[in-house]
């Protein structure tokens, strides 16, 4: 049980990795012409595809491979305890699982099929329609995720499993997520720099400690020294 827990917490670190490198690429690096005509966007991709290819394999299908294992540790971890509710969340962490995975490799067989297409117009079109759908399974839409996140951190205080702190702010993910099925940037924006600072101290917490062990004062000092 020990190593599926450690297992679930490097993965948990790694998700928060890729959350801030996503941040990064996006905000820094990544200067689509959004305000140019079809030809000039369709020339940005094709130069493009393939560094933006390795990104969405990362985001979406690294992401998903990494949370399945995280949603195998945290069920191992809460199903003593609160057995329905961490069957429940587990559940809805399958679900996100494959949303995330599928949403990657439909992006990215899309780019593929837009920059083989010669008709720039017709080739935006196609690729406002995949990156549309994409949001809508598991891009901008967090419903899912929002819900296991939010049923984990329930079972967790049912179950006295990590700081209060760390499930206070899963509830906050949690409803975050749900709450993204209303179209409002802001709650995309929330529930994603919400669950960096929610995946760093679940890894943390799921590396230092015990199963049944106080939380709390262990990761307190470990984090403090």
């Amino acid at each position: 049980m020990q190593t599926v827990q450690k297992a679930g917490g490097i993965a948990s670190l790694f998700q928060a990795m890729i959350y801030i490198s996503a941040f990064i690429f996006f905000g820094a690096f990544w200067q689509y012409p959004v305000a140019m005509d079809a030809a000039t966007k369709l020339a940005y991709l094709v130069d493009n595809q393939l560094i933006l290819s390795v990104v969405y394999l990362i985001m979406y299908v690294l992401f998903g491979v990494l949370l399945a294992i995280l949603v195998m540790a945290l069920h191992t971890r809460l199903k003593e305890k609160s057995p329905v509710l961490s069957q429940l969340a587990a559940i809805f962490g399958v679900v996100w699982v494959g949303l995330v995975i599928a949403s990657g490799m439909l992006i990215n067989i899309g780019l593929g099929a837009v920059v083989a297409t010669s008709n720039p117009e017709s080739a935006m079109a196609t690729w406002s329609t995949i990156k549309l759908i994409v949001e809508g399974i598991g891009g901008g839409n967090e419903v899912v995720g929002g819900l296991w996140v939010l049923l984990l951190s329930v079972a967790a205080l049912k179950g006295s499993q990590f700081s209060k702190s760390l499930n206070y702010l899963g509830l906050l993910v949690g409803t975050a997520g749900i709450l993204t099925i209303y179209p409002a940037e802001v709650f995309t924006e929330i529930f994603g720099l919400s669950q960096i600072l929610w995946f760093l101290g679940l890894g943390i917490t799921l590396l230092l400690t015990k199963d049944n062990e106080p939380l709390d004062d262990k990761v307190s000092l470990a984090i403090k020294s």
